[in-house]
Formats: structure tokens, sequence, C-alpha cells
């Protein structure tokens, strides 16, 4: 494990990560800064939490939004479904 400082919206978070993750980790927290700046330039909030909130929910939207594409995006997987669904229903039927 190595010791990392990182700098999210202004304040300071020590963390203690393995040398592998180290890359994804920086990375994240500069896009996560840059996500709360862009959000800065265009709301007023009271607070940085905030902006950290607005980004959770806006990272959130994203994921959920990306499993349900990625999920039926692939026909080749959409067939192979079908014809699981297909096998299940024959299996419980019988």
């Amino acid at each position: 494990m190595i010791n990392i400082n990182l700098i999210i919206a202004g304040r300071s978070y020590p963390l203690k990560i393995r040398p592998e993750e180290e890359e994804v980790v920086r990375k994240a927290a500069k896009q996560l800064n840059e996500k709360v700046n862009e959000l800065q330039e265009m709301y007023a909030a009271k607070d940085k939490q905030d902006y950290l909130a607005m980004c959770a929910l806006m990272n959130e939207v994203e994921v959920i939004a990306g499993q349900r594409q990625n999920s039926f995006d692939d026909p080749a997987l959409l067939n192979k479904l079908l014809a699981i669904d297909s096998l299940l229903s024959q299996t419980v039927d019988a």
C-alpha cells in the first residue's frame, strides 16, 4: 500500500491505495475536480458539497444508462438471452 494525497473540491484527502490503482485514482480525482469547476461556472451553489452531490448524481446516471445500453446493444447477446429464455420456458412448461 502507498499513501497519496488528493485535493478534491479544495479539500485534502489522504488515501492509502495499492500502487497499481494510483493512476486511475488520480485520473478520477482530476475528472471530478473538472466537473466541479464546470458546475461552479454554470450554477450558483451554497458550498462545494452541492457541486459534489451533483457530480455524484451525474456519475450514477451515466453508470445506470451505460448498463442499460450495454445490456442490449449487442444483437448476439440479445439472441442468446432470448434462446436461454425460450429454453427456460420449455423447461418450466414440461
